[in-house]
Protein backbone atom coordinates (compact mmCIF):
# COMPACT_ATOMS: atom_id res chain seq x y z
CA UNK A 1 0.00 0.00 0.00
CA UNK A 2 1.04 4.04 -0.32
CA UNK A 3 0.81 5.63 2.70
CA UNK A 4 1.33 8.87 3.28
CA UNK A 5 2.02 10.78 7.15
CA UNK A 6 1.96 13.81 8.16
CA UNK A 7 -0.21 17.03 8.58
CA UNK A 8 -2.73 18.57 6.52
CA UNK A 9 -2.44 22.07 5.57
CA UNK A 10 -3.55 24.13 8.68
CA UNK A 11 -3.09 27.92 7.70
CA UNK A 12 -4.29 31.03 9.95
CA UNK A 13 -3.97 34.25 10.36
CA UNK A 14 -3.04 33.61 14.07
CA UNK A 15 0.38 32.26 12.73
CA UNK A 16 2.30 29.59 12.79
CA UNK A 17 0.35 26.14 14.55
CA UNK A 18 3.06 24.68 16.87
CA UNK A 19 0.88 21.15 16.20
CA UNK A 20 3.78 18.47 16.69
CA UNK A 21 5.02 16.64 19.53
CA UNK A 22 3.76 18.99 21.76
CA UNK A 23 1.05 18.82 25.22
CA UNK A 24 -0.10 22.21 24.57
CA UNK A 25 -0.52 24.12 21.47
CA UNK A 26 -0.28 27.59 20.63
CA UNK A 27 0.57 29.73 17.39
CA UNK A 28 3.55 31.32 17.01
CA UNK A 29 4.47 34.85 15.25
CA UNK A 30 7.44 33.07 14.70
CA UNK A 31 7.43 29.58 13.27
CA UNK A 32 8.60 26.44 15.73
CA UNK A 33 8.58 22.97 14.46
CA UNK A 34 9.00 20.09 16.84
CA UNK A 35 9.62 16.28 15.45
CA UNK A 36 6.81 14.44 15.80
CA UNK A 37 8.36 11.16 17.49
CA UNK A 38 5.35 9.13 17.45
CA UNK A 39 4.10 10.05 14.00
CA UNK A 40 7.92 9.23 12.63
CA UNK A 41 7.77 6.01 14.37
CA UNK A 42 4.55 4.93 12.55
CA UNK A 43 5.91 6.20 8.92
CA UNK A 44 8.91 4.17 9.68
CA UNK A 45 7.06 0.76 11.18
CA UNK A 46 4.87 1.24 7.74
CA UNK A 47 7.99 0.80 6.06
CA UNK A 48 9.59 -1.60 7.20
CA UNK A 49 6.61 -3.62 6.73
CA UNK A 50 7.20 -3.21 3.08
CA UNK A 51 4.71 -0.02 2.19
CA UNK A 52 5.41 2.62 -0.12
CA UNK A 53 5.40 5.67 2.34
CA UNK A 54 5.38 9.73 2.19
CA UNK A 55 6.12 11.88 4.59
CA UNK A 56 3.95 15.26 4.02
CA UNK A 57 3.97 17.55 6.68
CA UNK A 58 2.49 20.63 5.03
CA UNK A 59 2.79 22.81 8.51
CA UNK A 60 6.25 22.30 8.44
CA UNK A 61 6.84 22.32 4.70
CA UNK A 62 4.38 25.69 4.17
CA UNK A 63 2.72 23.87 1.69
CA UNK A 64 -0.90 25.11 0.95
CA UNK A 65 -3.78 23.27 0.14
CA UNK A 66 -3.39 23.61 -4.48
CA UNK A 67 0.03 22.32 -3.95
CA UNK A 68 -1.27 19.89 -1.19
CA UNK A 69 -4.08 18.67 -3.77
CA UNK A 70 -1.38 18.03 -6.40
CA UNK A 71 0.58 15.59 -4.45
CA UNK A 72 -2.49 13.37 -3.83
CA UNK A 73 -3.65 13.46 -7.07
CA UNK A 74 -0.02 12.53 -8.26
CA UNK A 75 0.81 9.69 -5.62
CA UNK A 76 -3.04 8.78 -5.21
CA UNK A 77 -2.46 7.00 -1.61
CA UNK A 78 -3.97 4.50 0.00
CA UNK A 79 -4.23 5.67 3.50
CA UNK A 80 -3.29 9.39 5.08
CA UNK A 81 -2.39 9.22 9.00
CA UNK A 82 -1.91 12.40 10.85
CA UNK A 83 -2.72 14.19 14.25
CA UNK A 84 -4.52 16.23 15.46
CA UNK A 85 -5.49 18.58 18.84
CA UNK A 86 -8.53 20.81 19.97
CA UNK A 87 -7.66 24.25 18.81
CA UNK A 88 -7.40 22.71 15.26
CA UNK A 89 -9.88 19.81 15.57
CA UNK A 90 -12.33 21.74 13.51
CA UNK A 91 -10.04 23.06 10.50
CA UNK A 92 -8.64 19.00 10.37
CA UNK A 93 -12.46 18.31 9.95
CA UNK A 94 -12.65 20.59 7.19
CA UNK A 95 -9.49 19.21 5.59
CA UNK A 96 -11.05 15.57 5.98
CA UNK A 97 -14.40 16.48 3.83
CA UNK A 98 -12.11 18.54 1.52
CA UNK A 99 -9.58 15.84 1.00
CA UNK A 100 -13.02 12.86 0.99
CA UNK A 101 -14.45 15.30 -1.92
CA UNK A 102 -11.73 15.15 -4.25
CA UNK A 103 -10.64 11.64 -3.50
CA UNK A 104 -12.82 9.47 -1.96
CA UNK A 105 -10.64 6.80 -2.43
CA UNK A 106 -8.29 7.74 0.34
CA UNK A 107 -8.91 5.88 3.97
CA UNK A 108 -8.36 8.78 6.36
CA UNK A 109 -6.85 7.89 9.51
CA UNK A 110 -6.56 10.87 12.49
CA UNK A 111 -5.21 9.99 15.90
CA UNK A 112 -4.18 12.52 19.19
CA UNK A 113 -4.83 13.53 22.19
CA UNK A 114 -8.36 15.20 21.54
CA UNK A 115 -9.85 12.13 19.15
CA UNK A 116 -8.49 9.91 22.42
CA UNK A 117 -10.73 11.04 24.75
CA UNK A 118 -13.57 12.34 22.11
CA UNK A 119 -13.67 9.49 18.84
CA UNK A 120 -16.53 9.44 18.44
CA UNK A 121 -17.11 13.49 17.90
CA UNK A 122 -14.61 13.03 14.91
CA UNK A 123 -16.60 10.84 13.38
CA UNK A 124 -20.12 12.57 13.87
CA UNK A 125 -18.60 15.45 12.43
CA UNK A 126 -16.44 14.51 9.71
CA UNK A 127 -16.43 11.79 6.72
CA UNK A 128 -13.20 10.63 8.29
CA UNK A 129 -13.02 6.62 7.92
CA UNK A 130 -10.80 5.58 11.35
CA UNK A 131 -10.02 7.35 14.81
CA UNK A 132 -7.08 5.93 16.54
CA UNK A 133 -7.97 5.90 20.34
CA UNK A 134 -5.29 5.79 22.61
CA UNK A 135 -1.52 7.26 23.22
CA UNK A 136 0.87 4.29 21.30
CA UNK A 137 -1.05 5.69 17.84
CA UNK A 138 2.25 4.22 16.25
CA UNK A 139 1.79 0.31 16.89
CA UNK A 140 -2.22 0.97 16.77
CA UNK A 141 -1.94 2.40 13.74
CA UNK A 142 0.35 -0.36 12.01
CA UNK A 143 -1.92 -2.86 13.32
CA UNK A 144 -4.54 -0.95 11.24
CA UNK A 145 -2.46 -1.21 8.46
CA UNK A 146 -1.66 -4.60 8.50
CA UNK A 147 -5.52 -5.50 8.91
CA UNK A 148 -6.57 -3.23 5.28
CA UNK A 149 -3.54 -4.96 3.82
CA UNK A 150 -4.98 -7.82 4.82
CA UNK A 151 -8.18 -6.76 2.87
CA UNK A 152 -9.69 -6.21 6.06
CA UNK A 153 -10.17 -9.95 7.47
CA UNK A 154 -10.93 -10.63 10.51
CA UNK A 155 -12.22 -8.05 13.56
CA UNK A 156 -10.49 -4.18 13.52
CA UNK A 157 -8.19 -4.01 16.09
CA UNK A 158 -8.90 -2.61 19.53
CA UNK A 159 -9.17 0.73 19.69
CA UNK A 160 -9.66 1.67 15.69
CA UNK A 161 -13.15 3.33 15.99
CA UNK A 162 -15.13 3.35 12.97
CA UNK A 163 -18.04 3.24 10.94
CA UNK A 164 -20.01 -0.23 10.27
CA UNK A 165 -21.80 -1.15 7.21
CA UNK A 166 -24.84 0.49 8.26
CA UNK A 167 -22.97 3.66 9.30
CA UNK A 168 -23.16 3.10 12.94
CA UNK A 169 -20.24 4.12 14.73
CA UNK A 170 -18.56 1.47 16.32
CA UNK A 171 -17.05 1.99 19.27
CA UNK A 172 -14.43 0.32 20.31
CA UNK A 173 -12.23 0.75 23.08
CA UNK A 174 -9.10 1.90 24.09
CA UNK A 175 -5.23 0.73 22.20
CA UNK A 176 -4.03 -1.11 25.37
CA UNK A 177 -0.96 0.64 26.56
CA UNK A 178 1.05 -2.97 26.83
CA UNK A 179 3.83 -2.62 24.19
CA UNK A 180 7.74 -3.24 25.08
CA UNK A 181 8.97 0.45 24.01
CA UNK A 182 12.51 -1.27 23.12
CA UNK A 183 10.21 -2.77 20.07
CA UNK A 184 9.74 0.51 18.30
CA UNK A 185 12.32 1.20 15.57
CA UNK A 186 14.44 4.04 15.84
CA UNK A 187 12.73 6.72 13.59
CA UNK A 188 13.79 6.90 9.81
CA UNK A 189 14.97 10.76 9.62
CA UNK A 190 15.65 10.52 6.05
CA UNK A 191 11.75 9.10 5.40
CA UNK A 192 10.61 12.24 8.12
CA UNK A 193 12.78 15.26 6.47
CA UNK A 194 14.28 15.50 9.64
CA UNK A 195 16.45 18.99 8.54
CA UNK A 196 12.28 20.76 8.54
CA UNK A 197 12.69 20.14 12.34
CA UNK A 198 16.14 22.15 13.45
CA UNK A 199 14.21 25.53 14.29
CA UNK A 200 13.94 24.58 17.78
CA UNK A 201 15.49 28.02 19.39
CA UNK A 202 15.97 26.02 23.18
CA UNK A 203 18.68 23.58 21.68
CA UNK A 204 21.82 24.85 21.01
CA UNK A 205 23.61 22.17 19.02
CA UNK A 206 22.59 21.66 14.77
CA UNK A 207 21.70 19.06 13.58
CA UNK A 208 19.32 18.57 16.68
CA UNK A 209 17.00 15.65 17.46
CA UNK A 210 14.03 14.61 19.40
CA UNK A 211 13.12 11.48 20.92
CA UNK A 212 11.24 9.87 23.83
CA UNK A 213 13.24 7.82 26.33
CA UNK A 214 9.26 6.87 27.96
CA UNK A 215 5.55 7.84 27.60
CA UNK A 216 4.30 9.96 28.95
CA UNK A 217 5.74 10.98 32.27
CA UNK A 218 5.74 8.67 36.22
CA UNK A 219 4.47 11.71 38.03
CA UNK A 220 0.97 11.82 35.78
CA UNK A 221 -0.89 13.59 37.72
CA UNK A 222 -0.98 17.20 36.43
CA UNK A 223 -5.05 18.42 36.42
CA UNK A 224 -3.76 20.46 32.91
CA UNK A 225 -1.74 17.59 31.42
CA UNK A 226 -3.47 16.03 28.49
CA UNK A 227 -1.41 13.79 27.80
CA UNK A 228 -1.40 13.02 30.91
CA UNK A 229 -5.24 12.08 31.05
CA UNK A 230 -6.23 11.63 27.39
CA UNK A 231 -3.45 9.78 26.15
CA UNK A 232 -1.30 7.97 28.65
CA UNK A 233 -3.63 7.87 31.52
CA UNK A 234 -2.11 6.95 35.05
CA UNK A 235 -0.54 3.55 35.32
CA UNK A 236 0.44 3.46 31.38
CA UNK A 237 4.15 4.89 32.23
CA UNK A 238 6.43 3.41 30.44
CA UNK A 239 10.10 3.24 29.77
CA UNK A 240 12.53 2.69 26.96
CA UNK A 241 15.84 0.44 28.73
CA UNK A 242 18.67 3.04 28.79
CA UNK A 243 20.63 0.70 26.74
CA UNK A 244 17.87 1.35 23.78
CA UNK A 245 17.75 4.84 24.72
CA UNK A 246 21.55 5.05 24.08
CA UNK A 247 21.58 2.81 20.84
CA UNK A 248 19.12 5.57 19.27
CA UNK A 249 21.76 8.23 20.52
CA UNK A 250 24.30 6.47 19.09
CA UNK A 251 22.66 5.91 15.71
CA UNK A 252 21.77 9.40 15.23
CA UNK A 253 25.30 10.35 16.02
CA UNK A 254 27.14 8.03 14.10
CA UNK A 255 24.11 8.92 11.18
CA UNK A 256 23.59 12.32 10.99
CA UNK A 257 26.36 13.90 12.86
CA UNK A 258 23.92 14.66 15.50
CA UNK A 259 25.16 17.97 18.29
CA UNK A 260 22.03 18.02 20.54
CA UNK A 261 18.92 15.53 21.40
CA UNK A 262 16.14 16.66 23.02
CA UNK A 263 14.33 13.56 25.62
CA UNK A 264 10.78 14.50 25.13
CA UNK A 265 9.53 12.08 27.44
CA UNK A 266 7.03 14.14 29.88
CA UNK A 267 10.20 13.64 32.70
CA UNK A 268 13.76 11.53 31.61
CA UNK A 269 13.34 8.62 33.95
CA UNK A 270 15.41 9.05 37.21
CA UNK A 271 16.74 6.90 39.70
CA UNK A 272 18.57 4.01 38.62
CA UNK A 273 17.27 4.31 35.08
CA UNK A 274 19.33 8.10 34.43
CA UNK A 275 22.16 6.51 36.15
CA UNK A 276 23.13 3.64 33.78
CA UNK A 277 22.24 6.43 30.76
CA UNK A 278 24.80 8.28 32.26
CA UNK A 279 27.16 5.49 32.29
CA UNK A 280 26.55 4.84 28.86
CA UNK A 281 27.15 7.92 27.78
CA UNK A 282 30.38 8.62 29.83
CA UNK A 283 31.75 5.10 29.14
CA UNK A 284 31.34 5.30 25.62
CA UNK A 285 32.89 8.57 24.84
CA UNK A 286 29.65 9.67 23.61
CA UNK A 287 29.13 12.05 25.79
CA UNK A 288 32.21 14.45 24.35
CA UNK A 289 30.52 14.21 20.93
CA UNK A 290 26.80 15.58 21.95
CA UNK A 291 24.87 17.21 24.28
CA UNK A 292 21.62 16.56 25.81
CA UNK A 293 18.58 18.27 26.86
CA UNK A 294 15.23 16.57 28.67
CA UNK A 295 12.14 17.69 30.63
CA UNK A 296 12.87 17.43 34.17
CA UNK A 297 10.94 17.76 37.51
CA UNK A 298 11.62 19.34 40.31
CA UNK A 299 13.16 17.55 43.57
CA UNK A 300 13.58 14.45 41.87
CA UNK A 301 17.19 14.01 41.05
CA UNK A 302 19.85 15.59 44.06
CA UNK A 303 23.11 17.28 43.80
CA UNK A 304 25.35 14.54 42.75
CA UNK A 305 22.89 13.42 40.20
CA UNK A 306 23.03 16.73 38.62
CA UNK A 307 27.04 16.52 38.60
CA UNK A 308 26.93 12.98 37.00
CA UNK A 309 24.28 14.08 34.36
CA UNK A 310 26.82 17.35 33.69
CA UNK A 311 29.61 14.94 33.09
CA UNK A 312 27.36 12.38 30.88
CA UNK A 313 26.62 15.10 28.43
CA UNK A 314 23.77 16.80 29.45
CA UNK A 315 23.16 20.45 28.77
CA UNK A 316 19.45 21.43 29.22
CA UNK A 317 16.91 20.82 32.08
CA UNK A 318 13.30 22.08 30.88
CA UNK A 319 11.66 22.10 34.35
CA UNK A 320 7.69 22.62 34.47
CA UNK A 321 7.35 25.10 37.52
CA UNK A 322 3.65 26.07 35.97
CA UNK A 323 3.03 28.85 39.14
CA UNK A 324 4.96 30.16 42.15
CA UNK A 325 1.88 30.45 44.36
CA UNK A 326 1.89 27.25 46.15
CA UNK A 327 -2.04 27.47 46.41
CA UNK A 328 -1.99 26.67 42.52
CA UNK A 329 0.89 24.36 42.33
CA UNK A 330 -1.10 22.27 45.22
CA UNK A 331 -4.60 22.52 43.06
CA UNK A 332 -2.63 21.60 39.96
CA UNK A 333 -1.58 18.52 41.70
CA UNK A 334 1.84 19.26 40.36
CA UNK A 335 3.59 18.01 43.52
CA UNK A 336 6.38 20.93 43.80
CA UNK A 337 7.51 22.51 46.77
CA UNK A 338 7.72 26.31 46.05
CA UNK A 339 10.21 27.25 48.94
CA UNK A 340 12.34 24.82 47.50
CA UNK A 341 12.84 25.57 43.62
CA UNK A 342 15.83 28.12 44.12
CA UNK A 343 17.81 25.58 45.93
CA UNK A 344 16.98 22.92 42.99
CA UNK A 345 17.55 25.72 40.16
CA UNK A 346 21.11 26.07 42.07
CA UNK A 347 21.98 22.32 42.36
CA UNK A 348 21.64 22.07 38.15
CA UNK A 349 23.55 25.90 37.66
CA UNK A 350 26.24 24.47 40.07
CA UNK A 351 26.78 21.37 38.04
CA UNK A 352 27.01 23.72 34.68
CA UNK A 353 23.70 22.80 32.91
CA UNK A 354 20.82 25.31 31.75
CA UNK A 355 17.81 25.65 33.55
CA UNK A 356 14.00 26.13 31.82
CA UNK A 357 10.87 26.88 33.23
CA UNK A 358 8.17 26.79 32.06
CA UNK A 359 5.37 28.81 33.72
CA UNK A 360 1.19 29.75 33.14
CA UNK A 361 -1.36 32.18 34.28
CA UNK A 362 -4.54 32.80 33.67
CA UNK A 363 -5.43 30.31 36.57
CA UNK A 364 -9.26 31.59 37.37
CA UNK A 365 -8.71 30.83 41.26
CA UNK A 366 -5.71 33.11 40.89
CA UNK A 367 -6.20 36.86 42.09
CA UNK A 368 -3.73 39.31 40.77
CA UNK A 369 -1.66 39.21 43.70
CA UNK A 370 -1.31 35.48 43.44
CA UNK A 371 -0.35 35.49 39.66
CA UNK A 372 2.44 38.17 40.59
CA UNK A 373 4.04 35.68 42.90
CA UNK A 374 5.24 33.04 39.41
CA UNK A 375 6.69 36.56 38.18
CA UNK A 376 8.45 37.50 41.18
CA UNK A 377 9.81 34.40 41.31
CA UNK A 378 10.29 33.95 37.83
CA UNK A 379 12.11 37.50 37.96
CA UNK A 380 14.36 36.17 41.53
CA UNK A 381 15.54 33.27 39.69
CA UNK A 382 16.90 34.75 36.20
CA UNK A 383 18.46 38.00 37.76
CA UNK A 384 20.47 35.80 40.32
CA UNK A 385 21.57 33.69 37.08
CA UNK A 386 19.68 30.50 38.39
CA UNK A 387 17.21 30.58 35.35
CA UNK A 388 18.96 30.74 31.74
CA UNK A 389 15.30 30.47 30.11
CA UNK A 390 11.69 30.64 30.80
CA UNK A 391 8.44 30.58 28.81
CA UNK A 392 5.72 31.86 30.17
CA UNK A 393 1.86 31.18 28.48
CA UNK A 394 -1.67 31.57 28.94
CA UNK A 395 -3.24 27.80 31.19
CA UNK A 396 -5.55 26.52 28.59
CA UNK A 397 -8.31 23.75 29.87
CA UNK A 398 -7.81 21.11 27.01
CA UNK A 399 -10.92 18.64 26.70
CA UNK A 400 -9.59 15.22 28.43
CA UNK A 401 -8.24 16.77 31.51
CA UNK A 402 -9.67 17.02 34.84
CA UNK A 403 -9.47 21.20 34.44
CA UNK A 404 -11.32 21.13 31.88
CA UNK A 405 -13.91 19.27 33.31
CA UNK A 406 -14.15 21.38 36.28
CA UNK A 407 -14.13 24.49 34.39
CA UNK A 408 -17.06 22.98 32.27
CA UNK A 409 -19.05 22.03 35.10
CA UNK A 410 -18.39 24.93 37.27
CA UNK A 411 -19.02 27.73 34.52
CA UNK A 412 -15.35 28.62 34.26
CA UNK A 413 -14.95 28.79 30.47
CA UNK A 414 -15.36 31.97 29.14
CA UNK A 415 -16.47 30.03 25.35
CA UNK A 416 -18.95 27.31 24.80
CA UNK A 417 -17.60 23.97 25.75
CA UNK A 418 -17.33 22.79 22.28
CA UNK A 419 -15.66 26.27 20.91
CA UNK A 420 -12.45 24.76 20.72
CA UNK A 421 -11.13 27.21 18.34
CA UNK A 422 -10.22 29.02 21.64
CA UNK A 423 -8.15 27.04 23.31
CA UNK A 424 -5.61 28.56 21.05
CA UNK A 425 -3.53 30.43 23.67
CA UNK A 426 -3.66 33.95 21.82
CA UNK A 427 -6.01 35.17 24.31
CA UNK A 428 -7.44 33.40 28.08
CA UNK A 429 -10.17 30.45 27.76
CA UNK A 430 -10.92 30.73 31.55
CA UNK A 431 -12.61 33.38 33.19
CA UNK A 432 -10.94 34.87 36.87
CA UNK A 433 -11.90 36.01 40.14
CA UNK A 434 -10.87 39.52 39.75
CA UNK A 435 -8.31 39.81 35.84
CA UNK A 436 -9.73 41.18 32.96
CA UNK A 437 -8.37 38.82 29.93
CA UNK A 438 -6.35 41.82 28.85
CA UNK A 439 -4.71 42.01 32.14
CA UNK A 440 -4.02 38.25 31.91
CA UNK A 441 -2.62 38.69 28.58
CA UNK A 442 -0.36 41.96 30.28
CA UNK A 443 1.15 39.01 32.73
CA UNK A 444 2.77 36.64 30.04
CA UNK A 445 3.59 39.89 28.30
CA UNK A 446 5.36 41.00 31.94
CA UNK A 447 7.28 37.82 32.46
CA UNK A 448 8.40 38.08 29.07
CA UNK A 449 10.28 41.31 29.82
CA UNK A 450 11.96 40.23 32.48
CA UNK A 451 14.38 39.12 29.65
CA UNK A 452 15.04 42.90 28.94
CA UNK A 453 16.15 43.74 32.67
CA UNK A 454 20.00 44.73 32.64
CA UNK A 455 20.67 42.87 35.71
CA UNK A 456 19.69 39.55 33.91
CA UNK A 457 21.53 40.35 30.52
CA UNK A 458 24.09 41.03 32.17
CA UNK A 459 24.18 38.02 34.21
CA UNK A 460 23.46 35.96 31.32
CA UNK A 461 26.34 37.67 29.29
CA UNK A 462 28.81 36.70 31.86
CA UNK A 463 27.93 33.28 32.31
CA UNK A 464 26.83 32.13 28.80
CA UNK A 465 28.01 34.01 26.18
CA UNK A 466 31.69 32.07 25.34
CA UNK A 467 31.57 31.73 21.86
CA UNK A 468 30.39 32.87 18.73
CA UNK A 469 27.83 29.99 18.70
CA UNK A 470 26.69 31.28 21.87
CA UNK A 471 26.61 34.75 20.57
CA UNK A 472 24.04 32.89 17.47
CA UNK A 473 22.11 31.22 20.34
CA UNK A 474 21.37 34.59 22.36
CA UNK A 475 19.78 36.07 19.07
CA UNK A 476 18.25 33.67 18.52
CA UNK A 477 16.14 33.30 21.89
CA UNK A 478 16.02 36.73 21.74
CA UNK A 479 14.15 36.97 18.62
CA UNK A 480 11.84 34.39 19.50
CA UNK A 481 11.23 36.41 23.00
CA UNK A 482 9.84 39.48 20.55
CA UNK A 483 8.05 36.74 19.00
CA UNK A 484 6.47 35.63 21.99
CA UNK A 485 5.55 39.16 23.12
CA UNK A 486 3.81 39.84 20.02
CA UNK A 487 1.82 36.70 20.89
CA UNK A 488 0.05 38.21 23.21
CA UNK A 489 -0.15 41.54 22.26
CA UNK A 490 -3.76 40.42 20.13
CA UNK A 491 -6.77 42.26 21.65
CA UNK A 492 -9.08 39.32 23.47
CA UNK A 493 -12.39 38.40 21.89
CA UNK A 494 -14.54 40.56 23.69
CA UNK A 495 -17.95 38.43 25.13
CA UNK A 496 -20.22 40.83 24.32
CA UNK A 497 -23.29 41.10 27.80
CA UNK A 498 -21.59 38.69 29.55
CA UNK A 499 -18.85 39.14 32.44
CA UNK A 500 -15.23 37.86 32.48
CA UNK A 501 -15.20 37.24 36.13
CA UNK A 502 -16.57 34.66 37.92
CA UNK A 503 -19.25 35.33 40.48
CA UNK A 504 -19.46 35.25 44.25
CA UNK A 505 -21.19 31.85 44.23
CA UNK A 506 -18.84 30.39 41.51
CA UNK A 507 -16.00 31.51 43.60
CA UNK A 508 -17.13 30.54 46.81
CA UNK A 509 -17.83 26.90 45.57
CA UNK A 510 -14.05 27.29 44.06
CA UNK A 511 -12.12 27.98 47.36
CA UNK A 512 -14.51 25.19 48.83
CA UNK A 513 -12.82 23.23 46.39
CA UNK A 514 -8.94 24.40 46.42
CA UNK A 515 -8.11 21.07 48.27
CA UNK A 516 -9.13 18.72 46.06
CA UNK A 517 -7.43 19.05 42.86
CA UNK A 518 -8.51 15.79 41.32
CA UNK A 519 -11.53 15.86 39.91
CA UNK A 520 -12.77 12.28 37.72
CA UNK A 521 -12.63 12.05 34.31
CA UNK A 522 -15.47 11.45 32.27
CA UNK A 523 -15.71 10.80 28.56
CA UNK A 524 -18.92 11.95 26.43
CA UNK A 525 -19.96 8.61 24.28
CA UNK A 526 -23.22 9.01 22.53
CA UNK A 527 -24.72 11.43 25.12
CA UNK A 528 -23.87 9.40 28.21
CA UNK A 529 -21.31 9.70 30.63
CA UNK A 530 -19.23 6.45 31.62
CA UNK A 531 -15.71 6.77 33.47
CA UNK A 532 -12.92 6.57 30.85
CA UNK A 533 -11.29 2.92 31.66
CA UNK A 534 -7.86 3.29 33.05
CA UNK A 535 -5.78 1.06 33.83
CA UNK A 536 -5.52 1.44 38.00
CA UNK A 537 -2.00 0.87 39.50
CA UNK A 538 -0.39 1.69 42.51
CA UNK A 539 1.81 4.36 42.37
CA UNK A 540 5.10 4.91 40.48
CA UNK A 541 7.87 4.68 43.29
CA UNK A 542 10.94 6.32 41.77
CA UNK A 543 13.84 5.95 44.20
CA UNK A 544 16.30 8.74 44.45
CA UNK A 545 19.69 7.33 42.60
CA UNK A 546 22.31 8.62 45.79
CA UNK A 547 25.91 9.10 43.35
CA UNK A 548 29.17 8.84 45.80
Amino acid sequence: MKIIVGFPPTQSPLGTPLLSQNRQFQYFEKPTFLYPVVLGTAATMAKQAGHEVLWEDAIAQDIEWKEFDEMLAREKPDVFFFETKAPVVKKHWEAIRHIKERFPSVQIVICGDHVSYLPGETLEQSPVDYVVNGGYFDFAFMELVDWIASGKKGAVPNGIWYRDKKNEIVKNGRYALRKNLDEAPFSDRILTKYMNYQDEFNLKGRPQFYIMSARDCAWGKCTFCVWDHALYPKGSYKQRTPENTFAEVKNLVDTHGAREIFDDAGTIPPGIWLKKFCDLMINSGYNKKVMYSCNMRFGWVDAPMYKLMNQAGFRLLKYGLESGCQKTIDKLDKGTDVTKVHQHCKDAKDAGLTVHITMMVGYPWETKKDAMETFKLAKSLMIKGLVDIHQSTVVMPYPGTPLYEEAAREGWLRFEKTDYEKLAMDQPALKNIEMQPEEIQGLCKMNYRIYLDPRYMLQHAKSRIKSWEDVVYTFEGFTSVIGHMKDFSRRPEVQRNKSELLTREQVARMQANLHNPRQDLVAVKEGTTTPIPYIHMEEVKVPMMKVV
